[in-house]
């Protein structure tokens, strides 16, 4: 992450912050107001209550995500897909002396690290960007995931895992052993670490070798203090300690990032056993509903439907997740009368957690401009023709009231017989004239 952090202020693209900012509140106003100002990585260089800089807002970009594994960023679905597939021993993780290659550790106390409040209602400091590394109890392949944590003291946490996620499936598998489950909370991990922890990567399959692919060379590990794991060895923040067994307290309010709150409720305990910190640690800090949240989630989602409806379709050019991580957007080149309309079925049918609203538009669609997407909408369907509803089906799990049930398909193709009606129009020369050619820059 350093390395990657040193690229972006070499560039320009990293906004500074020296003025000393407040963690409860203020550090989550500063960000969010800053990213819609400059939509760049910012480093708060002075906390309170904390020696350690702030970096937030780090992979908030498609471009930026894009750039960490070398993939031009309108291509993420198809490329994804190639890179993340396993490629045998080459990229297994290897252990190595964190000393000799320069990697110094101090211990440090939970509570010195960045307390940060975000949310007016939050009923705590949270830990948003600590990314879970746990071995599955029986098999010991390793899993990396994203939870939120909140602050209770310096020896315990309370940790949102939600149903289905593999480390909730791990922690209850090993509560059936009747023992804790060891777990490390990476804060700073190697960027393409980051990326396979979000990703839609197999139950059986090891994330830290998918990490490795992703970068092309084997993540250095190093063994933890505390706990039976082994970590990246740049890291720069590792919390170790372990779920604890038949246990839950209370966790919450929290402001998630739909953009309300969760509410208080019974959630997994993990007790700290110690903190390791490299010299001169870095704090990564993600704000809930910012695009370093939701574009990661939204890229994994779009990987994981191209993957799954590309194996059973013909024709699917690519997919993304937007304006908002339930909606799904595929292009398609029409193969046949109701290919359309198949995709929909599939989509649905393919992601039973996310894909609450469904949108198929042609290959001439902007899937990335939404003014684009629903220009076909409103020009190339019939609300009592094209558009599916299915009712009483559920979608987004974390739902006890039902408000997500139901799912909305939407045909946004252009009629497969009447294809040439629909050709849009196009003014020659707007994609290569130089305007400066005919008004002088001031």
């Amino acid at each position: 992450m350093r390395e990657y952090l040193a690229q972006l202020r070499a560039r320009g693209d990293l906004v500074e912050i020296n003025r000393l900012v407040d963690p409860n509140h203020e550090l989550a106003a500063v960000t969010a107001l800053a990213i819609k100002r400059w939509d760049k990585p910012i480093l708060f260089n002075r906390v309170e209550g904390t020696k350690f800089p702030v970096l937030t807002h780090t992979y908030g970009t498609r471009q930026r995500l894009a750039e960490i594994i070398n993939i031009e960023p309108g291509d993420f679905c198809r490329q994804w897909s190639r890179l993340a597939s396993l490629g045998g021993e080459g990229n297994k993780p290897v252990d190595v002396d964190a000393a000799e290659r320069g990697f110094e550790y101090d211990d440090c106390k939970l509570g010195e690290l960045p307390l940060i409040t975000y949310s007016e209602r939050d009923a705590a400091p949270y830990f948003t960007s600590a990314m879970f590394v746990a071995k599955e109890p029986e098999t010991g392949v390793p899993n990396l995931s994203f939870h939120r944590s909140m602050y209770v003291s310096d020896s315990e946490l309370r940790c949102r895992l939600a149903p289905r996620h593999h480390l909730t499936l791990y922690h209850e598998k090993a509560e059936s052993m009747g023992k804790p489950l060891e777990a490390a909370m990476l804060i700073g991990p190697p960027p393409t670490s980051f990326l396979s922890a979000a990703a839609p990567i197999p139950y059986d399959a090891d994330e830290l070798e998918v990490a490795g692919q992703l970068a092309g060379k084997p993540l250095e590990m190093r063994p933890c203090k505390w706990v039976d794991l082994t970590v990246p060895a740049s890291t720069e923040i590792v919390i170790e300690g372990r779920f604890l067994a038949g246990e839950r307290r209370a966790d919450g309010p929290f402001g998630e990032f739909m953009g309300y709150y969760t509410p208080e409720e019974p959630n997994a305990v993990f007790e700290v056993l110690g903190v390791t910190c490299r010299k001169d640690a870095i704090f990564h800090s993600i704000l809930c509903g910012a695009p370093e949240e939701v574009l990661t989630l939204e890229l994994s989602v779009a990987a994981n439907v191209y993957q799954r409806i590309s194996a059973v379709l013909p024709g699917i050019v690519d997919v993304t997740c937007q304006p908002f991580v339930l909606h799904t957007v595929v292009k398609i080149k029409q193969q046949y009368e109701g290919h359309a309309r198949q995709v929909l079925l599939a989509v649905l049918g393919s992601e039973p957690t996310w894909a609450k609203m469904c949108t198929v538009v042609d290959e001439d669609v902007d899937i990335y401009d939404m003014n684009d997407v629903m220009w076909a909408v409103l020009t190339r369907s019939r609300p009592d023709r094209d558009m599916i509803t299915i009712e009483d089906t559920p979608s987004f799990y974390r739902d006890p009231h039902k408000d997500h049930w139901g799912r909305l398909g939407i045909d946004a193709t252009a009629p497969f017989d009447r294809r040439d009606d629909f050709v849009r129009k196009t003014i020659p020369g707007v994609e290569t004239l130089d305007l400066s050619h005919y008004v002088d820059a001031e």
